[in-house]
């Protein structure tokens, strides 16, 4: 049933040419018209933002604005909203984050060279809503770091909520930090992006259970398997673990976890450790990466990677280590979340004698 001037009709679809024709027409439309409404969003979003933009790059040149206080904001809001009725983004708290917004941008000479021609805004900056912008900028303790969340942002397609996650998890920091040998194994700029996509250490705070052997990890991790996912980052899809990689002379070896990374095109061979980092270990995943290129890599696959998360590396024995190594490694910490010990928790007071307390300061309190 379709609709004609808000009333409703009913279409005979027998009348229209039936089959993959039609189909594909109707599928062809709608994304169009999705793409269109896209594209509309970020036009609205970005005349949006260069017009803040360009509001503080002009006030920052009138020498009277220094004398014109916090009044300021009050009135150029009450002028906006009176000038433009209906139009959102001209409250005082916007405009008092354009402005910390502009000058975080433009702090010095050096960083305007960085990042802006002229104190124009950055075309990219269009791409992303206005709230995510106040998340980075508020968030950041640099413009890099800044930069790096916008570039992030567009490229996975981030929501708010997982934006702040990703800040609050300081991944800036961690991002692209693990040991590897890639510069060496892989070719650019493939050994680029494959060094982006690993982190250390890893956060596996998501995991409630004290862990104490590997067993325990990686049962935890595969129960896990939806926030460990997300963890390790966009375009990591699971495979498997515990997988058989069976020689021909009838041998089988069972690396840990196994996962397809599907920007990189690759095979991610995962080992797990619950103990520092030993050089016994590159071998053995060396041994498991050169096993998944000849048991399971495709033809139009790229080099499978070998990633070792352990409990703590010395970044020189790890660079030693893959010295004769002829596959593509990389050595990453995990962090877990700490657990107080039997014997400290029964020095802390327990729940009742804590309200106890709390109860006896709110009664001194109203005396």
């Amino acid at each position: 049933m379709a609709t004609t001037d808000n009333k409703p009709a009913f279409v005979k679809r027998d009348t229209i040419i039936a089959g993959k024709e039609y189909a594909q027409l109707l599928s062809s439309l709608k994304e169009r018209f999705r793409t269109s409404q896209i594209k509309a969003a970020v036009k609205v979003n970005t005349s949006l933002l260069e017009f803040y933009w360009e509001m503080w790059r002009d006030i920052s040149k009138l020498h009277e604005a220094a004398k014109w206080g916090s009044a300021f904001f009050d009135c150029l809001s009450l002028d906006l909203k009176t000038a433009f009725p209906g139009q959102s983004g001209f409250s005082v708290t916007n405009i008092k984050y354009a402005k910390r917004w502009y000058e975080f941008y433009n702090q010095d000479d050096i960083i305007r060279q960085q990042v802006v021609d002229e104190f124009e805004m950055p075309a990219d900056f269009g791409i992303i809503p206005w709230g995510h912008h106040i998340a980075i900028f508020t968030r950041c303790r640099s413009v890099n770091e800044a930069l790096f969340y916008i570039e992030e942002t567009i490229r996975n397609s981030w929501s708010r909520a997982q934006l702040v996650s990703e800040i609050d998890n300081d991944l800036y920091a961690r991002c692209g930090k693990a040991i590897t040998n890639f510069d060496e194994k892989l070719p650019a700029p493939y050994s680029g992006l494959a060094k982006a996509i690993l982190k250390s250490p890893y956060d596996f705070g998501f995991i409630d259970k004290k862990v104490t052997t590997e067993k325990q990890l990686e049962e935890e991790l595969a129960t896990n398997i939806t926030r460990f996912l997300l963890e390790l980052g966009q375009g990591f899809a699971y495979v498997g673990r515990q997988m058989e990689l069976k020689m021909p002379g009838g041998q089988t070896f069972i690396p840990d976890m196994i996962f397809y990374h599907t920007r990189l095109k690759s095979y991610i061979v995962c080992e797990l450790k619950v103990v520092p980092f030993i050089p016994d270990f590159a071998g053995k995943l060396n041994f498991y990466v050169s096993a998944v290129d000849e048991l399971m890599k495709q033809p139009d696959d790229n080099p499978t990677i070998g990633l070792l998360i352990c409990k703590s590396k010395d970044d020189t024995v790890v660079e030693w280590s893959f010295r004769g190594m002829n596959r593509p490694l990389g050595v990453a910490e995990y962090q877990l979340k700490e657990f107080i010990s039997e014997k400290a928790a029964k020095l802390l007071p327990s729940e009742s004698e804590l309200q106890s307390l709390i109860d006896t300061y709110d009664d001194v309190s109203a005396d």
